[in-house]
């Protein structure tokens, strides 16, 4: 099996030698090769115009799909270019019809904008959110996830990898129950997408929303949606421009019959070239390889913090991920990250906006979020677990 070149991965990521980054679940480092690429391709904005760029650099362009497609293997005709995830996940489900009645299955760690989406669509529709319980290990459970679908379900939607927490929903199996149903499987893999290897027909969805500056790498404004071909006509997009359909006359317009129609015309640019960029440079690793270093990196890392007496790991799931939650007995989330910034440490701060079903359940409030990446190292590990004992 390919192993990661850790060497040459910290040597082309420029920021290992200004931060001790544990903060990629929010936003990576990018690395020089997607970096400089972006920067070439904005200075050539600067020099000979933003619609002279776009037209000189097509073929870059349009590059991004035929990479996200073999990252997801899909179809380029499936894929399109939005500027983050969360939007991504609105173009699908606010396009999905819901009358009085119907019912969308969730889970307890789903994403806080998403649960806004259910409330406020179940507000406008009198359709039915329905939260599925955990099993025991934290996960979604799925013998209540079968029992809870019947002739008014319309919808399965979840997070792989919930923000929070180092839980993987068993994202295959929901997935192999959608289609056993014949029911609409939308999955949230902003968490994911990077960090492990995505099939969306061995996942079974047949929508799937992500971002960019996650474990991707790439620049910060750019994310992208799947959705499967049998669907894309099937869905009404909730706006449209002169990029998604096209003006016949006065009374009609025609909308594309790929998954661009959930694009608009103006977008980032730049930001969509350099996603494709990072994309082949995920894929010249080798998911594989990136999943077994980022989870080896994170099961060490829960390890060292578990034996720190004043110390709480919190993450559930059966399999773990790269993000790792913790809370201290004496310091709260923000101060912790507060000190750690001034020594060039980053990690986040978890309220539990992002998982506030799950927080709420669990009587947490807020955690510290320590998320690592290929690049990083034991020696970081140490060095994190040091400024830990010194709280």
């Amino acid at each position: 099996m390919a192993m990661i070149d850790v060497a040459r991965m910290r040597a082309e990521t420029r920021g290992c030698q200004e931060v001790l980054h544990f903060n990629n679940a929010g936003a990576s480092l990018p690395p020089a090769p997607v970096a400089d690429y972006l920067y070439d391709f904005l200075r050539d904005e600067e020099l000979r115009g933003g619609y002279e760029t776009a037209k000189a650099r097509h073929g870059e362009l349009e590059h991004f799909y035929t990479a996200t497609a073999r990252l997801l293997g899909a179809r380029s005709n499936e894929v399109a270019f939005v500027e983050n995830a969360t939007r991504a996940w609105d173009m699908v489900f606010y396009a999905l019809p819901l009358a009085p009645g119907d019912k969308v299955l969730t889970t307890v760690a789903e994403y806080g904008s998403n649960l806004i989406a259910y409330l406020h669509r179940a507000r406008l529709t009198r359709a039915e959110l329905v939260v599925i319980p955990n099993d025991a290990n934290g996960q979604i459970d799925l013998n209540a996830l079968e029992k809870a679908i019947d002739e008014r379900t319309r919808l399965i939607s979840i997070s792989h990898i919930p923000t929070g927490g180092g839980l993987v929903n068993p994202a295959e199996e929901v997935g192999r129950v959608a289609r056993a149903h014949g029911i609409p499987y939308l999955l949230d893999a902003c968490q994911s997408v990077g960090q492990l290897p995505l099939n969306v027909e061995e996942l079974g969805c047949d929508f799937l929303s992500a971002s960019g500056r996650k474990y991707l790498r790439a620049p910060r404004g750019t994310g992208f949606l799947y959705v499967r071909g049998e669907w894309i006509e099937q869905l009404d997009p909730p706006f449209l421009d002169q990029h998604a359909a096209e003006l016949i006359d006065g009374e009609n317009y025609s909308v594309r019959e790929d998954a661009r129609r959930f694009e608009n015309w103006e977008r980032y640019y730049a930001g969509q070239a350099a996603l494709g960029r990072a994309v082949d440079y995920a894929l010249d690793l080798g998911l594989e390889a990136i999943r077994d270093r980022v989870f080896d990196l994170a099961a060490n890392l829960r390890v060292r913090l578990g034996g720190i007496p004043e110390v709480e790991v919190t993450d559930e799931g059966v399999l773990k991920c790269g993000i790792v939650t913790w809370r201290h007995a004496r310091v709260g989330a923000e101060e912790i990250k507060r000190r750690f910034l001034a020594n060039r440490i980053n990690v986040s701060e978890s309220s539990g906006s992002g998982m506030r079903l799950s927080y709420l359940a669990r009587s947490l409030d807020s955690l510290v979020r320590s998320s690592v990446h290929y690049f990083n190292t034991e020696e970081e590990i140490d060095r994190f677990i040091g400024a830990v004992r010194l709280l």
